[in-house]
């Protein structure tokens, strides 16, 4: 029997599915086990289609379930190839035949004629999603007035950031690569860009960075040779940044698998950084530092326009959990900063536990954040800190999620 062309990406979408619903996993984790051996192509069609998914999930289930009487089980396989064939017609503009095609081959007897059934009623039918996802509620008590906002802006797929090693290359950057530019040292692409087919890639001349992300090693400012401590600084970004500002960079993260990428990057871009692979929490630097940037561990609630999966797999004990670490450690990095010194704090996350209720507790005096340090449409908060979501720059494509607060200590 022939196999069927786009079965290895759906079969793929499926596994990571289940790996994210019913085993809590990351979906990067998923994609990596689940999407082994496949083409580039394949492996991008099988996280769009899982990605969609579960970005659309409870509206997806809310057209399954009004097209059938039968229960359906929120993690029953069924439900699962439903989810996906509708996300591909409603979202990836996969003609339902093709849909059909391959979604079916998933499923074998009573379950294809069901799935066969529900789908094509709900074609007849013509359904549409929502302007927007519907969010767990669970995730709109924790986000409050803020969620239907975000929601809407999780429907758009968000565009590509780079950020730019040398800051006055950028004008010439945007020109080149046909982008726009949010601050000084980034163009903003459309999505769908080949990263590594880009120009000046291979140079070495920027990294892929959200712009929200590169906000906190900005607020250090310029190193000119003084030494900077980058805590749980894997996959890197901020370290090139760090490095390219003239800091002199010690990175630490306690993956070794992580940190080989963050010197790839290095070898890259021709920066450099003292690599070392320990855990914040017992490692000893035996020397203080005149800037401190902790990027914390968290739930990275902020990213769930890339990673939608945590809209799902993030409950109230994750975010304990990461809290507790994150007072554990901006606790210790507080104790190896030099007198004078600066330290930023920044999460990923929308959650106060992992931001605000942080900076409450630092042991350091607070340095507030200004208007004139942050991108235009930006601004601190009352205290001087800085809380981004993805609803946040509407008009320039968005950014993600995140809380960054500033510190100096006495001297």
């Amino acid at each position: 029997m022939a196999k069927v062309q786009g079965l290895p990406a759906r079969t793929a979408a499926l596994r990571m599915l289940d790996a994210v619903l019913r085993r809590g996993e990351t979906l990067d984790l998923a994609e990596r086990s689940a999407a082994k051996g496949l083409t580039p192509s394949d492996r991008a069609l099988a996280r769009a289609i899982a990605g969609e998914s579960l970005r659309w999930l409870r509206d997806l289930d809310a057209m399954i379930d009004g097209a059938t009487q039968q229960i359906l089980p929120d993690d029953a396989k069924p439900r699962m190839v439903l989810r996906m064939m509708l996300a591909q017609w409603l979202r990836l503009d996969t003609p339902p035949h093709a849909v059909i095609a391959t979604g079916l081959e998933l499923l074998t007897g009573g379950p294809r004629r069901l799935a066969h059934g529900v789908f094509s009623a709900l074609v007849k039918q013509g359904v549409a999603l929502p302007v927007a996802p519907t969010l767990p509620p669970e995730v709109v008590a924790r986000w409050g007035e803020r969620a239907g906002a975000i929601a809407t802006a999780l429907a758009a797929l968000p565009p590509l950031d780079l950020a730019i090693k040398d800051w006055s290359q950028t004008e010439h950057w945007v020109a080149e690569l046909g982008g726009t530019s949010l601050a000084p040292g980034h163009v903003r692409l459309a999505r769908g860009s080949a990263v590594e087919r880009l120009a000046g890639f291979e140079a070495g001349a920027w990294w892929v960075q959200d712009i929200a992300a590169s906000l906190p090693a900005r607020l250090l400012g310029t190193g000119e040779g003084r030494r900077v401590l980058d805590l749980c600084a894997a996959p890197g970004g901020k370290t090139l940044q760090l490095a390219a500002a003239g800091w002199q960079v010690t990175a630490v993260d306690k993956s070794a698998k992580r940190l080989d990428r963050l010197v790839d990057n290095l070898d890259r871009t021709g920066l450099s950084a003292e690599v070392v692979a320990a855990d914040a929490l017992t490692w000893e630097p035996g020397c203080t530092y005149d800037a401190i940037l902790l990027d914390a561990p968290c739930t990275a609630t902020g990213t769930a326009r890339r990673h939608p999966d945590v809209l799902h797999r993030i409950h109230a004990a994750q975010i304990a959990e990461m809290a507790e670490l994150q007072a554990a450690i901006l606790v210790r990095a507080a104790q190896w900063l030099a007198p004078g010194g600066m330290l930023v704090y920044a999460t990923c996350s929308l959650e106060p536990e992992e931001g605000e209720a942080q900076a409450v507790q630092c042991p350091l005096p607070p340095a507030p954040v200004t208007a004139a340090e942050l991108p235009a449409g930006l601004q601190p908060t009352a205290e001087g800190w800085v809380r981004t979501d993805p609803a946040m720059l509407p008009d320039a494509g968005g950014l993600d999620g995140f809380f960054i607060a500033r510190f100096r200590a006495a001297g």
